[in-house]
């Protein structure tokens, strides 16, 4: 499968691989305030956002991770990032950032059960992870709208010196649904 080529579809959104296009977007919307909940830090300079690209699309050509762009679909409007990490793994990890106007509109929902059908067609896994801080109550909503359960909680020091109280999620497949009920 060629992920540079994957462009997925939604009622308002059409996510797209990342690319240098969007550098500028990117180097904006990134900001502290997007990054508390996070484990990177925004960049100090655009040369860190140009390196954050360059290492996304890398990873997309070896087939390692499916990083996009998130736009809206009528205006091309550019509301953030997300993406599919270690596709080739049983237990592949969800990311998910917008930036701040974009939020509380169900986009991120939106994105990230496009991703998961997107999974669920082209992938072969167990259960997708979504990883999020236990404070960050609407993230921590996407996972749980889509029958996420908490396997395990675990702290972790993100790259501005914050620590994150993080509540790992596992969001099974259709098929794996029933397993998980059962384990």
């Amino acid at each position: 499968m060629e992920l540079s080529l994957v462009e997925i579809f939604t009622n308002r959104l059409v996510l797209l691989p990342i690319s240098q296009k969007y550098k500028e977007d990117i180097f904006r919307e990134f900001t502290k305030e997007i990054t508390t909940y996070m484990y990177p830090r925004p960049p100090q300079d655009i040369v860190e956002t140009e390196e954050f690209i360059n290492d996304s699309l890398g990873e997309i050509q070896t087939g390692n991770h499916l990083v996009v762009v998130i736009l809206k679909k009528d205006s091309q409007e550019f509301l953030g990032c997300t993406g599919i990490h270690e596709i080739r793994s049983k237990h592949p990890e969800l990311g998910i950032w917008l930036k701040k106007s974009a939020q509380a509109k169900g986009y991120g929902f939106e994105a990230i059960t496009t991703l998961k059908e997107w999974a669920d067609e082209n992938l072969d896994y167990e259960y997708l992870i979504y990883d999020v801080d236990k404070a960050n109550i609407p993230s921590r909503r996407i996972p749980e709208m889509l029958g996420g359960q908490i396997t395990r909680e675990y702290d972790k020091t993100n790259l501005s010196g914050r620590v994150l109280n993080i509540v790992e999620y596992r969001i099974f497949r259709k098929e794996n649904l029933l397993q998980a009920f059962y384990k």
